[in-house]
């Protein structure tokens, strides 16, 4: 059986009628303001009709360059990275780059003073000579190792005060819509289960709600931390319902959380939302598998990759990317209902 040969530059240029170096332009991101957009969108579609893929080694040969970018995420297990992956690499596809996926560990208890990304945690045995640019998700830039000397921007992290551009949630305006959420309901007695993690977003989260609630007259909170896992966030829920004063709501960091949260509520005979209205926050699709669908605010992480993908592309150009701030959306389902005393 012949073999069939893979399609080629040249291909594309006759399919879409147009030159091999206009295909060079469009499908190395190199056209604007010397192609016209319907002819960009003309050589993409061509090549899509074709199965077109460049020979990135080829032309990583000839420019020098890798055009590698590492995105760097807390864990491959939860569902929130995946789509700030989908994101990322949707953008970097369109440009001619590849994007690889590392976790860094926040585990630093042997060793305090180790920074996260050290070479012998690096997917790279050189990295700043291996990738063109890193996109660092929840880490505090001073942990970026030996990556601090690669042109570097900073997902969901926080602002930077060393020039490093961000892109970040808006994730304090999500935790004072679901504070106006619940008080509006009726709701003074509050526990925040909340996520036992050093990273700015739940910080963030935390400082928040207290603010929000402060200025409120007759409201209280309660919180219990644990870690982003159902048997824990059971465990400080129940701390929390087990008190005399129980709370009326739980607010939870997270929506893996707000599981456990769920499973301490039936343990107890509570039923939600009558006697206990419960709320997540990032709006993965376990909050829609729980019953009742779970009132969240909704983080769009895939748009965080294409956007953090979008400014890291931006600073390789030379250029000084704007801090951007994504904002999220307060999804109400049927986990929050009026106090039943109300």
């Amino acid at each position: 059986m012949p073999a069939v040969s893979r399609p080629t530059s040249k291909d594309v240029a006759q399919e879409a009628g147009v030159s091999q170096s206009t295909v060079s332009l469009v499908l190395g991101g190199k056209w604007t303001g010397r192609v016209s957009p319907a002819t960009a969108s003309s050589v993409r579609s061509a090549a899509e009709r074709l199965g077109y893929r460049p020979n990135l080694a080829a032309r990583n040969l000839r420019l020098g360059t890798t055009r590698t970018v590492l995105l760097m995420v807390p864990t491959l297990t939860a569902p929130f990275f995946g789509p700030v992956y989908t994101g990322a690499a949707r953008v970097a596809s369109r440009h001619g780059f590849g994007v690889v996926v590392s976790t860094w560990s926040d585990d630093r208890s042997a060793d305090p003073e180790r920074p996260v990304a050290q070479g012998g945690d690096s997917p790279f045995a050189v990295p700043d000579e291996a990738i063109d640019g890193v996109l660092a998700s929840s880490l505090a830039v001073e942990e970026l190792g030996e990556f601090r000397q690669t042109p570097v921007v900073m997902l969901d992290s926080g602002p930077s005060g060393l020039r490093v551009p961000t892109v970040d949630f808006g994730v304090a305006d999500g935790m004072r819509d679901i504070v106006a959420h619940l008080t509006a309901l009726g709701h003074r007695r509050i526990g925040h289960v909340a996520a036992a993690v050093d990273q700015w977003t739940f910080h963030a989260r935390a400082d928040a709600l207290a603010e929000a609630l402060a200025p409120l007259p007759g409201t209280v909170l309660l919180r219990a931390t644990c870690a982003i896992d159902v048997g824990s966030a059971k465990d400080a829920a129940a701390r929390l319902l087990d008190r005399a004063d129980p709370p009326t709501a739980l607010i939870c960091d997270d929506d893996l959380i707000a599981a456990g949260a769920y499973k301490a509520a039936r343990a107890r005979g509570l039923d939600v939302p009558a006697d206990l209205s419960i709320t997540g926050f990032d709006d993965v699709l376990l909050a829609t598998a729980l019953e009742p669908e779970l009132t969240t605010v909704r983080l769009p992480a895939e748009e965080l990759g294409a956007q953090g993908m979008a400014a890291l592309l931006d600073l390789l150009a030379g250029r000084r990317p704007a801090p951007r701030v994504l904002p999220g959306e307060l999804i109400v389902r049927g986990s929050t209902a009026r106090p039943r005393a109300l």
